[in-house]
């Protein structure tokens, strides 16, 4: 047995055969089930060619198919490759070109954008779709999933597999075009599938060691963000190495989710920041609301800002949970946690975590930053770090750097460090506002903003302006029947933030552009504030930053 992940995913089948694996949304397997039906499925797609290295796009919505398809792929020591469905012609054109797929699974409900681009698509070779009850017809020559699961053999009889197999996670999309950010099996384990206790910093030294943390019992697990994202897709299979049990919706509806939690008896849900986090305390408070929540005992976010007045409606409703802040990329892994409890929520820049693994800040010479000094730098990683990006060189050389001796991966995540050595987190710095030479991190100025009784979302992007090369722009999604002003707004934030961060620029909107896992679409923003006058502002007011 090796750090392979379909290895891993194996042992536990042989130890956890008849625990209950997987719910989504109605459908049940243990997983005894899921591997027979992963076996299958692998095998039918190896009599179409499918082999070791090759590139299998999974489209789709969260449901049993795509964890099933992925653990197939796995076993067939292929590689599986996540695809937006938020997508449109151009970028899913791109990304299925770009990745060299030569096979698709796809739910039917996207046949027909699947149909408009295989003409241009000769190398994909086999598609497989997955009856969704839209009734949509499937590209010509395309096999149903269920007869591809009755096609193939139950056996487990794949060749030996390797620590250095593939795992791509494609990543973008929203401040540019998507990038398949290439691990090991061995090193993604390691960075993002329980590879490291994350309390102690210990490394797990024998593959065997991942079962034996599941036979003291089961948790259930409900990472509520689309498998398309890595956040979910490693709360799958990091689960999975212990005997765990997960929680799947294919939508998000808050009351949709706590309903599951109430149901299934969930113990830990997973979101992203504040996008999720905010409606779903909100129907805590809404008429009917009560439910039985005793079994959960935490709440995780990542990927997304998640706001302290957000953390403290939560705690209102459930003070005996914890909240746990990670932060990571597709790139580095998990770089850092913090685990919060009622009354420790202070706002500041950015959370605040405890670093993980071999995380570092450098400043602009590549040195280390030290405690306490107020540098801001940019995180970086060594040890367990990627391959790099497929396909993309030029990118690769850009993010993948070399320090005395050492590869670090620095995909541009700004931070400081505190004199105790934890790091504050303060955004990426593709999204960084440059106003009069400051530098101004919109996650902050949204944390204000968000916490505006009248706001319900909040997306902060820089605006051009000739005088300070860039204003702040805040987009608000306001709450029905509230009408924030930008002098409202900016009395409210300079409550929590220095002058020169308030926003000076205000737009309403009806909702707020996110990824289906809550990520802000920066782009969509930034083409809403570009054309505004450069002396004024959407509500008037002049824009020349005062403090």
């Amino acid at each position: 047995m090796t750090f392979n992940l379909a290895d891993l995913f194996e042992a536990a089948v042989d130890e956890f055969g008849d625990r209950e694996y997987l719910v989504a949304d109605g459908q049940r397997r243990t997983y005894a089930q899921m591997e027979e039906r992963a076996n299958r499925l692998a095998h039918h797609l190896a009599d179409q060619g499918v082999g070791p290295g090759d590139h299998v796009g999974i489209y789709s919505y969260n449901c049993a198919e795509w964890v099933e398809t992925a653990w197939a792929v796995f076993k067939l020591r292929a590689v599986w490759i996540n695809i937006n469905y938020r997508y449109v012609h151009d970028e899913l054109r791109y990304l299925f070109a770009n990745a060299d797929l030569v096979a698709l699974v796809h739910q039917a409900e996207f046949g027909p954008r699947v149909t408009e681009l295989l003409p241009g698509l000769p190398d994909l070779r086999h598609v497989v779709t997955v009856d969704d009850g839209s009734g949509v017809p499937a590209p010509v020559g395309a096999v149903a999933f269920e007869d591809a699961i009755a096609d193939g053999r139950p056996d487990r009889d794949f060749e030996p597999r390797s620590g250095d197999d593939r795992y791509v996670l494609y990543t973008g999309g929203t401040t540019g075009m998507p990038k398949g950010v290439v691990w090991r099996h061995e090193d993604v384990f390691y960075a993002l599938g329980g590879g490291v206790d994350p309390t102690t910093n210990t490394r797990i030294l024998r593959p065997e060691e991942m079962v034996a943390k599941g036979l003291g019992g089961q948790l259930t697990l409900f990472p509520i963000a689309p498998l398309m994202h890595g956040a979910t897709q490693w709360a799958v299979m990091g689960q999975s190495f212990v005997g765990n049990r997960i929680v799947l919706t294919a939508r998000f509806d808050p009351e949709a989710v706590w309903d599951l939690v109430e149901r299934e008896r969930v113990n830990s849900v997973m979101i992203t920041g504040d996008a999720m986090g905010k409606p779903m305390v909100e129907a805590l408070d809404g008429p009917g609301a009560s439910r039985d929540l005793s079994s959960l005992l935490a709440i995780t976010s990542s990927a997304a800002l998640f706001s302290a007045p957000v953390k403290d409606q939560f705690f209102e409703h459930l003070p005996d949970i914890v909240i746990v802040d990670a932060i990571g990329s597709s790139e580095s892994g998990n770089n850092g946690m913090a685990t919060l409890t009622k009354g420790q929520t202070a706002m500041k820049s950015g959370p605040t975590v405890s670093i993980l693994g071999d995380t570092v800040v450098f400043d602009e010479e590549l040195r280390p930053v030290p405690p306490g000094s107020g540098v801001i730098g940019k995180i970086a990683r060594s040890g367990d770090i990627p391959v790099g990006y497929y396909n993309d060189p030029g990118k690769t050389a850009e993010v993948f750097v070399t320090v005395d001796g050492h590869r670090y991966v620095m995909p541009g995540d700004f931070a400081t460090v505190e004199a105790d050595g934890t790091i504050t987190l303060l955004g990426r710095g593709s999204v960084c506002i440059n106003s009069g030479g400051e530098k101004i991190f919109p996650e902050e100025v949204e944390s204000a903003v968000r916490s505006h009784p009248d706001v319900l979302d909040a997306i902060v992007v820089g605006a051009p302006d000739d005088r300070w090369g860039q204003r702040v722009a805040a987009i608000i999604h306001p709450r029905e029947g509230r009408h924030p002003t930008l002098e409202g707004i900016q009395e409210h934030c300079r409550q929590a933030i220095a002058g020169y961060k308030v926003p000076r620029q205000l737009h309403v909107v009806d909702s707020i552009l996110r990824s289906p896992s809550g990520k802000p679409d920066y782009r969509w923003a930034a083409a809403i504030v570009e054309d505004v006058p450069q002396e004024t502002d959407s509500g008037g007011a002049r824009t020349a930053p005062t403090s």
